[in-house]
């Protein structure tokens, strides 16, 4: 009653429409939700922008409405970042939502310029999925709403995820949000009709699809090659332990939870990211704690890999060797940080790989040159430690024999696609994810980000190995279904049998091309829009 008062009906009506879009995104999200809604998600904020359109209403009052939908959207999908920071979590939910808007802003200039709706929501549907791809390259990278994630729990759906990537998933949920609201729309019963079978067959067929080419990996044994992983999840809060351990208490810890499963057979031990996190001199790397720590694991175990994260740091005297990613210490003095994976495989020379798809903030000051003026040293804390990472410009992959191949990905590099193709195009056989999700505490975050590790075993038909500091661990087919996981704030470890691949998907040897193609198409569509907008004005 309150509202009605307040607000005129019409208003109260779209801002109801557009909380309801929110909601079903939101519902529709992993891993408490059910993906069918995505397929109806923007449609309630599609009739609203409409309706504005045929009030002739300003861009502006669009940016409004939408930005409603995303905030709604947001909020629920990701408001566990605040258990990191609360500033993190405003800024993240504020900005992403009014980029999201934007979208909806430039589509209503398009749809007023033009009079043809078809380059209006063509020009929709492409400036969406650039947006998202935007979200996978710029320094503000944050894909985790990237629409085709939303499948990641129901991985039989989207088995063809090997040949699109994710934005086949986007793809396909505009196409039927627009099948939808134009059976709305209609006004003939034979049209009405032909869309809504269409919507139907939409969603059917590409389910049909997956299950069609759905490859069955039952048994890992039954395969002529295969690796037996010790996967160790040793639950260190870091909060109040992780920083103030040491690398040998760590490193007995590690000990120990290997001797449990171990077997004669185990090819690899997986340790999660930054597991040593004294701090190694990466210079001094041979005489450290931590390495000899692996060495007593190396020593005990001889015919056994081990890969961990490691929290390295370089020290750099002479300027000329500066880069752009190193930190200033005091004058004279400079170093670099790096959030690492090693490597000690037997029989030959230690291996690194520097994590180089950094966290907003955390570890990396996005666009410095011009913010750093503005807001001096601040960072916005997603989780982790403050300071700014160096990265290496290839994806490099560790050698566990000559036959045997493994990506290092750290953390937050699992949730981008392409990205994870350039370690199987290196020639990786399995993708070993390393991780430490405990900043967002018992959330729907560390289980979003299991799932999407899910996205990546579909898209390169690669076996994932996942150490996961406090949870959730997991072993993961080339399907995408999950084999053995240990749950959050369980220590432990798994002992699991993964296939070895070495097929090169579609998607993982031509990436993300369906962005590529929808780029193209907005820009396409914007320009004729913007012709059509400077004919009118020639005629007028």
């Amino acid at each position: 009653m309150f509202l009605d008062k307040l607000l005129p009906k019409k208003v109260l009506q779209k801002l109801t429409y557009c909380v309801l879009s929110g909601l079903l995104l939101a519902l529709a999200w992993p891993t408490y939700g059910f993906p069918l809604l995505l397929f109806l998600g923007f449609v309630p904020l599609l009739l609203v922008e409409y309706q504005l359109l045929l009030e002739n209403k300003k861009s502006s009052v669009v940016l409004g409405y939408a930005f409603t939908t995303f905030l709604v959207w947001n909020s629920i999908t990701t408001f566990w970042i605040y258990y990191s920071t609360a500033f993190g979590m405003v800024f993240a939910l504020l900005v992403n939502s009014l980029l999201m808007s934007l979208v909806f802003f430039l589509f209503h200039k398009v749809h007023h310029w033009s009079h043809n709706n078809r380059i209006a929501y063509i020009f929709l549907v492409g400036c969406w999925i650039g947006f998202e791809y935007m979200h996978l390259h710029w320094e503000f990278s944050w894909p985790w709403l990237n629409l085709g994630n939303g499948f990641a729990t129901y991985y039989q759906w989207i088995q063809w995820y090997e040949y699109t990537g994710t934005f086949g998933g986007t793809l396909w949920v505009w196409l039927v949000n627009l099948l939808i609201f134009f059976s709305l729309m209609a006004t003939q019963p034979n049209r009405i009709n032909i869309l809504r079978a269409m919507a139907v067959s939409f969603v059917l067929l590409p389910i049909g699809v997956s299950y069609l080419i759905f490859p069955d990996y039952a048994s890992a044994e039954t395969k002529e090659e295969y690796i037996e992983t010790l996967i160790l999840q040793p639950n260190i809060n870091p909060y109040t332990e992780k920083y103030n351990t040491t690398d040998k208490r760590v490193g007995d810890l590690l000990l120990k939870l290997t001797e449990e499963k171990i077997t004669s057979n185990t090819q690899l031990i997986l340790a999660p990211e930054t597991v040593f996190a004294d701090g190694t001199n990466i210079d001094s790397w041979p005489f450290s704690v931590a390495k000899r720590q692996v060495e007593e694991l190396k020593n005990k175990y001889p015919n056994t890999a081990f890969i961990g994260g490691i929290s390295f740091y370089k020290l750099i005297k002479d300027e000329a060797k500066i880069e752009q990613q190193t930190n200033f210490a005091r004058p004279g003095l400079w170093f670099n940080d790096y959030n690492s994976a090693v490597a000690v495989v037997p029989g030959r020379e230690d291996a690194f790989y520097h994590k180089s798809k950094l966290v907003v903030g955390v570890e990396n000051f996005p666009y410095q040159d011009w913010l750093k003026p503005i807001l001096g040293n601040i960072m916005i804390d997603l989780g982790g430690t403050v300071a700014m990472k160096t990265t290496q410009p290839e994806r490099s992959v560790f050698e566990l024999t000559d036959q045997t191949k493994v990506a290092p990905i750290i953390c937050y590099e699992s949730v981008y696609g392409e990205y994870v193709g350039g370690y199987v195009n290196n020639q990786a056989q399995i993708l070993a994810i390393i991780t430490n999700d405990a900043w967002w505490e018992d959330t729907q975050g560390h289980q979003q980000h299991l799932s999407y590790a899910r996205l990546r075993a579909i898209e390169q038909r690669r076996s994932v190995v996942r150490s996961a500091n406090t949870g959730i661990s997991a072993g993961i087919l080339p399907n995408g279904e999950i084999t053995q996981k240990l749950g959050y704030e369980k220590q432990g470890s798994l002992l699991v049998n993964l296939p070895l691949e070495n097929k090169i998907t579609f998607y993982a040897r031509f990436g993300d091309y369906v962005a590529r193609i929808g780029i193209f198409l907005a820009v396409f569509s914007f320009l004729l829009a913007l012709s059509q907008k400077f004919r009118d004005k020639k005629i007028k």
